[in-house]
């Protein structure tokens, strides 16, 4: 491509937006998910379960034991295995949302372009060797052009309205262990001229336990165009309930690209998680929107049903439904960061 996706009529379509299907890579690192991993693939697999019932879901495996137990717990659930392909790309850990590719689309020439960035996993927190070359692989495999950013950046980060704004946090695109030389004026204009969007909305944290420095995808979460769900915290001696409240303060400040207000829509914390005595980043904003269902993360605590009324109430058309990650939330991310949209050009 001769022109920078922008220009060349390409936007980033929001959540909502219709897919192809769904990409996924398939836990398997012991140093993420502990003792948990049976648990893990179980609850994993439930979320294959309902994406496929609409959608295709793409699943990358390390090798073909791997391909088996994934195509036992599968069958064991009645999935629907036509709507499921398996993919030999090897990969380091689960969090497809993040190594994966970033899908625009041109409406006007019906085309999809895979948006390749560079995958530090975190500023370098743990291997990457593998997980960088899965967004190539993705765009090869899809048959659409890439490009590839010479700019980290991974998908939990970004939230949009497919409407010319884009959500981030200052905690996490702004971290000297991502891309150290560029300003953050030069880091707006990177993001608006390749993923096609007009405005950046900056909040500043994200929450406790968050090891991706303050993904936007654990707290704050477009529904619509106009309208933004926030995670807020009720205890006041929650180490969460500040950064929250400073979110929420400055949220009810932003405008769209026509300077107006979003609706705001508050959504619950749940109770606090620990492992091994850390704080994980338990949170019902790592929701994922598939083209008939909202899959919604639980944690076996009073606010789940608070939290699923509050999603259904607001996704009319679609069917929300909680599946309980109280086991993968000890790798550390959810539903959102183990999925990664392929929507319809």
């Amino acid at each position: 491509m001769n022109k920078p996706p922008k220009e060349a009529g390409y936007y980033l379509p929001p959540e909502w937006h219709p897919h192809i299907g769904t990409w996924f890579s398939y836990p398997h690192n012991p140093l993420t998910f502990f003792d948990r991993m049976d648990a893990v693939r179980d609850a994993y697999t439930d979320i294959i379960y309902y994406v496929s019932l609409y959608e295709e879901a793409h699943i990358n495996v390390n090798d073909e034991c791997m391909e088996k137990d994934l195509l036992k717990r599968l069958t064991e659930k009645n999935a629907n295995l036509k709507n499921i392909i398996i993919h030999h790309f090897p990969t380091n850990d689960a969090w497809c949302r993040d190594h994966g590719a970033i899908f625009l689309v041109n409406k006007e020439k019906k085309k999809t372009l895979a948006t390749c960035w560079k995958f530090n996993s975190w500023g370098g927190k743990y291997p990457y060797d593998l997980d960088s070359k899965i967004a190539e692989l993705m765009a090869d495999y899809l048959g659409v052009e890439k490009i590839l950013i010479d700019f980290v950046l991974e998908g939990g980060s970004i939230d949009t309205n497919g409407e010319g704004v884009l959500l981030t946090t200052e905690q996490c695109l702004l971290n000297p262990n991502r891309n150290p030389s560029y300003t953050k004026k030069e880091i707006e204009e990177i993001l608006k001229s390749n993923l096609g969007v007009e405005k950046i909305l900056w909040l500043e944290e994200g929450i406790v336990g968050d090891d991706t420095d303050g993904h936007i995808d654990d707290i704050t979460r477009f529904v619509n165009k106009d309208t933004i769900v926030t995670v807020i915290e009720e205890d006041p001696l929650d180490e969460n309930y500040k950064i929250l409240q400073e979110n929420l303060k400055k949220l009810k400040t932003f405008t769209d690209i026509y300077n107006r207000h979003f609706n705001i829509i508050t959504l619950p914390m749940p109770s606090s998680l620990y492992y091994n005595n850390d704080r994980l980043p338990a949170s019902y904003a790592n929701f994922y929107i598939t083209n008939n269902l909202v899959l919604v993360p639980t944690f076996n605590c009073k606010n789940d049903k608070i939290a699923l009324e509050i999603l259904q109430s607001i996704f009319k058309d679609k069917k929300v439904i909680g599946i309980d990650c109280s086991d993968i939330i000890i790798g550390l991310g959810s539903i959102h960061c183990l999925t990664q949209q392929i929507p319809m050009s």
